[in-house]
């Protein structure tokens, strides 16, 4: 029983860590496209292109 029990909360410790990596990677994706967006506005290329970049590797 005990072991099932590890694996249990070995598994919840898993979803868990998987649910704030996603949390995380969206947040950051939205923080870059309002970034993309000022970017644009401004006709910064240098900076769209670098932005972009870092979302590619984000996804």
């Amino acid at each position: 029983m005990d072991k099932m029990k590890v694996t249990y909360e070995a598994m919840l410790s898993l979803a868990a860590e998987m649910a704030l990596d996603e949390a995380l990677r969206k947040y950051r994706a939205e923080r870059i496209y309002e970034e993309i967006d000022k970017a644009l506005a401004s006709g910064d290329e240098a900076t769209f292109r670098l932005l972009t970049d870092q979302l590619k590797t984000l996804n």
